[in-house]
């Protein structure tokens, strides 16, 4: 029985809240807090059972502070943008609240997320006996799950990752990001790095294209390699990995969209001036783009995010892919919410569950992949994200002469 402050109520946190609410032996008082009040209090609404809420900025430390201490709840489940890692992070120091997060910091002024920034913070946590978990989400978050899990009961060494992100749900719109556009647009147009022999490689961004058919009926997509920060702590923790990529599908209509918008500078993260006021083109755009969490009653078809892995086991080479498949209006029925969020929020409420639960406890700052991934993939399948394994004979996403398939035995 704890009281958890989830902080930020656009699509995940909804999803994270709805799921929350579901285990109410686990989080038995939640609050939803929010720089925009009115939007916890319309996801309040949609529960069979009463939550609180609040208004916060969570760029001020201070007020975050007071809130916490004011509220004492075991847990902060950060869901708000990852320019407020810090912020946040700092008020739990303060306040004395275990944290954790679905995505790592990204400053708001430079097109850069990594992991230093967070993991600077691991004394600190660690000598105020605090945990701070960092990236339950899907990408990162269960992709990570997916390759402890694999590496774990699959291999003996692990040596090549490929994580494939494919969303094969169609919203109706010319041009919308899944989730907050201007994140989304800023990791998109990132340069692409992967890691290679030791040392990540940089390459222009969607630079290069695979093509890819995913299980159960799913469809065939074309996928491109990016860089994602997963790759950061995976490379970091599993040092047997001679290649680690990062792929995820995008439709033409979005990448043509793209392009232009990037011809026309509207994807720029510098400010200019217009009509003597300051403004950021990026910003600008996200605010024209339908809201992410809009798209849930619109959006059909599934997702199918998950990990190819090659390496050894008892001296002999293998192939495992671990996935999830999900369907956008499935996850609308249960939370209103589309697959995008969903897969993210769901998650983010079993790693909480993990922490409250003391399954995973250890001072200081943790990437998610460093506790054991068993209990975290049973929660899985319990609460929406039911998952397969597959062995396969032949995978190869640098072979563009083929589509790369799925297709294996299940082990």
């Amino acid at each position: 029985m704890s009281k958890v402050m989830i902080i930020g109520a656009g699509g995940v946190g909804g999803v994270v809240t709805h799921k929350c609410a579901q285990l109410p032996e686990i989080f038995s008082e939640i609050i939803l807090a929010s720089r925009t009040e009115s939007k916890c209090k319309a996801i309040a609404e949609q529960l069979s059972r009463p939550i609180r809420t609040a208004q916060i900025d969570a760029d001020n430390v201070p007020d975050l502070t007071k809130l916490l201490e004011k509220e004492q709840p075991s847990l902060v489940i950060n869901v708000a943008l990852p320019y407020q890692d810090l912020t946040i992070m700092d008020a739990c120091l303060a306040a004395g609240v275990d944290y954790m997060d679905t995505a790592n910091y990204e400053p708001l002024d430079t097109a850069k997320f990594e992991y230093s920034w967070q993991w600077a913070y691991h004394e600190r946590f660690k000598e105020a006996g605090l945990t701070a978990l960092l990236g339950s989400g899907f990408d990162p978050g269960a992709t990570n799950m997916f390759t402890a899990y694999i590496a774990k009961h699959y291999f003996d060494e692990i040596h090549e990752l490929d994580i494939i992100d494919v969303n094969g749900g169609d919203h109706g719109y010319p041009f919308a990001t899944n989730f907050n556009p201007e994140i989304n647009i800023r990791e998109v147009t990132a340069e692409c790095r992967h890691w290679e022999n030791g040392e990540f490689i940089e390459t222009p961004a969607m630079s290069k294209k695979a093509s890819f058919t995913c299980p159960e009926d799913v469809g065939t997509y074309n996928i491109y390699r990016m860089y994602h920060e997963e790759l950061e702590s995976l490379t970091k923790h599993y040092p047997t990995l001679k290649r680690a990529q990062f792929w995820m599908s995008f439709g033409d209509s979005y990448l043509k969209h793209l392009e232009v918008l990037g011809n026309v500078g509207m994807t720029s993260i510098e400010p200019i001036m217009y009509n003597g006021q300051e403004i950021v083109p990026i910003q600008l755009l996200a605010q024209m783009l339908p809201d992410p969490s809009s798209l849930g009653p619109r959006t059909k078809g599934r997702t199918c995010i998950g990990c190819v892995v090659k390496g050894i086991k008892d001296g002999k080479e293998r192939i495992i892919y671990l996935y999830n498949t999900c369907d956008h209006q499935d996850c609308y029925k249960e939370v209103q919410s589309q697959a995008i969020s969903y897969t993210t929020g769901v998650p983010a409420m079993i790693g909480a569950k993990m922490l409250l639960e003391k399954k995973w406890k250890a001072d200081g700052v943790w990437n998610i992949e460093q506790f054991d991934p068993d209990p975290f993939m049973e929660d899985m399948n319990k609460y929406g994200l039911p998952w397969k394994v597959l062995e396969l004979t032949d995978f190869d996403l640098d072979d563009s002469s083929k589509t790369q398939t799925a297709d294996g035995k299940a082990v």
